[in-house]
């Protein structure tokens, strides 16, 4: 899949100047682990200090200290759980508290549920939408405002693969990362020639463990395409920087959802099935 690139200030180049300065900072949800904790120390690599946000204050705690140590940048780390609809708001304050400016966004937490969805817990899927969809939203709304004045910055979806396709067992979490790349394109046009750039990056299969606190474990497709989060982490921190707008990292990982646009209806929900549910395989003919 062809990526698309948005001006992210007034350079011919279209790129997001990822800076650090006093008071200016890249904010990472789910920065604990996986994705998150990678692109965090892309950044911290970079020389840009941190906000990190997480449920868990132990292990942020952690990750904060690490980054600080290897890196020799500030990192601040605000536990809470995006699940909860207050937590946007807190977060919004606590950087207002700390006089900090947050440059680059990156809305990177998420959470996965496993089964038939007629037969599943509907709250944790309502967990699952407010952490996943909800909480991104929140959060850009409430940062975006400030760096459109400032006329810079970068807003950052972690997205999927899945949101390019459906998935039969998963359907609330391949639904939300569809609404990502979806709420990211069309932000991308809101934002064009503002110096703010908005990026989803969509990997594939990922060695994160979200598959496993679900309960489902990863599939037979999904190990032939597997990246590791630094693998993921590199290629999306230069998608940021140029200010793409879809970036998917690894290039096997764009052909099923360039299949996905050309398939019909029933194939498309078939390949679903067998990318998303362990122990289904193409039955050959």
């Amino acid at each position: 899949m062809d990526t698309d690139s948005s001006p992210a200030d007034s350079g011919a180049d279209g790129t997001v100047p990822v800076e650090s300065t006093a008071s200016s900072v890249a904010l990472v949800t789910g920065g604990t682990r996986g994705i998150g904790r990678a692109l965090a120390a892309e950044f911290a690599a970079d020389g840009v200090d941190l906000v990190l946000v997480a449920r868990t204050e132990a292990p942020l705690e952690r990750v904060a200290v690490d980054l600080e140590t290897r890196y020799d940048v500030v990192v601040e780390p605000i536990a809470v759980d995006l699940a909860d609809p207050a937590a946007p708001k807190v977060v919004h304050d606590r950087v207002r508290e700390l006089d900090l400016a947050v440059e680059v966004l990156v809305n990177n937490a998420a959470m996965a549920t496993y089964g038939a969805f007629a037969a599943g817990d509907l709250d944790a899927e309502r967990r699952l939408l407010r952490c996943n969809v909800e909480a991104p939203i929140a959060l850009t709304r409430r940062f975006l405002p400030a760096m459109l004045e400032r006329g810079r910055g970068a807003i950052t979806n972690v997205a999927s693969t899945a949101g390019f396709r459906p998935g039969p067992q998963m359907a609330s979490y391949h639904a939300s990362k569809a609404h990502l790349v979806s709420f990211t394109e069309s932000l991308a046009e809101e934002c064009r020639g503002s110096g703010v750039s908005v990026t989803a990056i969509c990997p594939g299969p990922v060695a994160t463990g979200i598959h496993e606190d679900c309960g489902r474990g990863s599939t037979w497709l999904e190990r032939r395409f597997m990246l590791s989060p630094d693998q993921v982490a590199a290629s999306g921190y230069r998608a940021i920087e140029r200010g793409d707008v879809i970036a998917i990292p690894g290039y096997r990982n764009r052909i099923i959802p360039t299949l996905v646009r050309v398939l019909p209806g029933v194939l498309r929900r078939r390949l679903g099935e067998w990318v998303t549910t362990p122990g289904v395989m193409p039955k050959r003919r």
